[in-house]
């Protein structure tokens, strides 16, 4: 997918089309036809509550919105532009198909809102021939005018009307606000003033999805951000200006209704504003058709400039209807194309739908833009990249406060609607995904904040360490080998170690001195092997390590900090047993990884393939008192691992005295209380015979085992260890483990 820059307009607009755009499209539709019912449904502070908590929505996001615009330069598109330059071409495009339709369908809902403005003519019809004559008959051929207008005039004749439309506006309003109460005669139960209460609270979330597209608005003039002279200062001074007119007089409006009219009232007259307004019978009407004919103006100007910003961006699969959609008009690159496609769309929905279930649609639409944008401006907050410096600046619990409450209202509006609208988006991303593979996608979008949380995670860890090591111990094991390519069995090992338990990091060791060959040589190698272990779906971390000799590389690799968070605590060795020769340069450095307290693994790989179905052999003698718990603990970690799936711990203890018993009572204690899964018969006593040696008798038990644990003591390094490791080859891969201190199983 291609990134361009998009420049719809002429660029000459500034920031009173964004304020007008929105202010107009706030105050529109729902406060004419639909608020008076919500207050006489759920009472005063039943409705402003849902107008607190629909700006608790809109006022995080129009802020977020006003952030992203002053960190980069806005071009044609709105909404669409902010989000794909943020999140990347595949994200932004899921988020901008469903966002046009969401504009598109607005355009629907208020040229059916605009027909209700004519229900005085209706009635007249009805009264006269008899029959009522269908909505259509004035939806239809307005939407039709309006498109038309739009599509020979442009932008600059849509904005010369929006300020006509404005103007009516206010005037309408200025005259219900100065307008008196409804009479209500000899009928007490019509007497205004009685609303004050928080009626009928089931019924607050179907009133707040029926209400909440009146509210969307605010972000209506971002769309015009390719016609902006300077969309960095237009974009926040018009948004946040239309968001915080919009909740004054929304506030003021209900409270004009609550002590105006009757509840009854209220519920039954959609047109209830016409029976207080001075003048009502002519100007709410002409308010209402003001106001809706400037909210689908508004949305049929934005709806297509989202469509064309898309297709500019090469979002769509398919090279002719980009091209297609892409397509302008005249010098300021007027959406023309664009255009007629969003006409038939909306057409679609004037023909077929009701107020209220658009208006249900719109809401679940805007709702996961809204939450969007607002996840969009707490992880650029979260994630502080050195790139985003917006000159206005919001707070990072705004845009999360706004994020968290989006997706709870969706769910408390319609789960299955909130449902079916995520499946949606998922199916768009995939879909853009499959022939998008290349762009920036939903792993890129977390980078920064991953980094952010696991660089305090780090440093939480690191001042807390004392208290985790004493409480539980856990591996955080580290092992250099030359051998990656060669033999990848004490890979594996350690993928077993790192799955789910413990943590793993694995280094590749490079013989010589750093330089660009050598430094470019790592590098290679490193793609290789993170390649090899995504495939394998391991977590264990990969990195390379270039020294002069195998000593230094050791003791760089033990001073290294581990990427958990937690210091290492165990280093794992690897040799050949066809190759004992390896075993020198492992005994010189013993010594070097216990002067840091290390637990110290010696792998031993056969020729033999590994069988995990024989399950994991645990060997403790008399003389393991220290290593006793972490060779079981290891096995119980590694037996963590799918590859184990169908195994079992065995352990064997071995002696020549009748104390065995004891031993192996004292185990069976501990293993109940650490919660193991080891059962009691697999626990077996190995009496030796006389001149019998432990590696006799570990060759008859588990010479098929699929990992054998064996422990060994500090002297055995000093008193000939060559033979004792070597002294195993007849049986398969052994880990020889030695434990600097002994382990708790808690």
């Amino acid at each position: 997918m291609k990134q361009t820059n998009i420049q719809l307009g002429g660029g000459g607009f500034g920031t009173a089309p964004v304020y007008f755009t929105a202010i107009s499209t706030i105050l529109g539709a729902i406060l004419f036809l639909r608020f008076g019912f919500a207050v006489g449904t759920l009472g005063f502070w039943g409705t402003v509550a849902i107008i607190l908590l629909a700006h608790c929505i809109t006022i995080p996001t129009a802020l977020a919105i006003s952030e992203i615009a002053t960190n980069k330069r806005v071009e044609g598109g709105g909404e669409y532009f902010i989000i794909s330059r943020s999140f990347g071409l595949k994200i932004g495009s899921t988020i901008g198909i469903t966002l046009y339709f969401s504009q598109a369908i607005s355009v629907a809902f208020y040229i059916i809102a605009f027909t209700e403005a004519f229900e005085p003519f209706f009635n007249w019809w009805v009264n006269h021939f008899g029959f009522e004559l269908p909505r259509q008959a004035i939806s239809v051929p307005s939407l039709i005018l309006l498109a038309l207008l739009i599509l020979r005039k442009g932008a600059g004749m849509g904005m010369k009307m929006l300020y006509i439309v404005n103007v009516i506006l206010f005037f309408a309003l200025l005259l219900f606000f100065m307008g008196s109460p409804i009479d209500p005669g000899d009928d007490l139960s019509r007497v205004p003033g009685n609303n004050f209460g928080f009626f009928n609270k089931d019924r607050f979330f179907i009133l707040f999805a029926i209400c909440f597209p009146a509210f969307t608005g605010m972000t209506a003039g971002v769309g015009l951000s390719g016609d902006l002279k300077n969309p960095g200062k237009s974009i926040p001074l018009g948004t946040m200006g239309g968001t915080l007119t919009g909740l004054i007089v929304y506030l003021l409006v209900v409270w004009k209704l609550s002590v105006s009219a009757s509840q009854i009232d209220l519920v039954e007259d959609q047109l209830i504003m016409s029976r207080i307004a001075v003048f009502g019978a002519l100007v709410i009407p002409l308010g209402l058709a003001a106001c809706t004919s400037s909210s689908a103006l508004g949305s049929i100007l934005v709806a297509p400039r989202t469509l064309q910003a898309l297709a500019n961006d090469n979002s769509f699969p398919f090279k002719r209807l980009n091209c297609f959609l892409a397509k302008g008009k005249g010098k300021t690159n007027e959406p023309f194309n664009a255009t007629l496609v969003s006409f038939f769309v909306a057409l679609v929905f004037v023909m077929m739908g009701s107020i209220d279930m658009v208006a249900e649609i719109i809401s679940m639409f805007f709702l996961i833009t809204y939450g969007t944008l607002c996840l969009i401006s707490f992880l650029n907050h979260f994630g502080s990249p050195p790139s985003y410096r917006p000159r206005f600046k919001s707070k990072w619990y705004f845009s999360l406060g706004g994020f968290i409450l989006s997706v709870w209202v969706m769910f408390m509006i319609n789960p299955l609607y909130t449902i079916l609208a995520t499946a949606l988006i998922i199916v768009i991303y995939l879909f853009l995904e499959h022939f998008n593979k290349d762009e920036k996608g939903l792993v890129d979008i977390f980078e920064g904040a991953l980094f952010q949380l696991n660089r305090r995670l780090r440093v939480f860890m690191q001042k807390h360490q004392s208290i985790i090591e004493n409480e539980e111990w856990r591996p955080s094991a580290i092992c250099i080998s030359p051998n990656s390519f060669e033999r990848d069995k004490v890979l594996e090992l350690m993928k077993w170690i790192s799955h789910q338990h413990g943590f793993g990091t694995y280094f590749h060791f490079i013989e010589g001195y750093f330089s660009k060959q050598t430094f470019a040589e790592s590098q290679e190698i490193l793609r290789q092997l993170i390649n090899t272990q995504r495939e394998h779906g391991s977590a264990l971390y990969i990195d390379t390590m270039i020294s002069p000799s195998y000593t230094s590389a050791i003791a760089q690799v033990i001073q290294t900090p581990s990427i958990s968070g937690m210091e290492n605590n165990m280093v794992v060795f690897e040799f050949d047993k066809n190759h004992p020769e390896e075993l020198n340069r492992i005994i010189d450095n013993i010594k070097l990884t216990k002067a840091g307290n290390f637990d110290v693994c010696i792998f031993a790989g056969s020729s033999h393939p590994i069988r995990t179905r024989n399950g994991i052999h645990v060997w403790i003698r008399e003389t393991d008192e220290k290593n006793t718990n972490l060779m079981i603990l290891l096995g119980y970690i590694i037996m963590a691992h799918p590859d184990w799936r169908k195994s079992q711990i065995k352990i064997f203890i071995t002696s020549t005295n009748e104390a065995t018993e004891l031993v192996k009572r004292d185990l069976e204690e501990r293993i109940a209380a650490g919660r193991l899964p080891i059962t009691l018969t697999n626990i077996e006593i190995i009496m030796l015979a006389e001149h019998q040696t432990i590696a006799e008798a570990i060759k008859v038990h588990s010479r098929l085992a699929g990992l054998t644990l064996i422990g060994f003591r500090e002297e055995i390094i000093k008193h000939d260890p060559v033979r004792f490791f070597t002294d195993f080859n007849e049986i398969g891969d052994i880990l020889f483990v030695n434990a600097s201190r002994s382990k708790n199983i808690n």
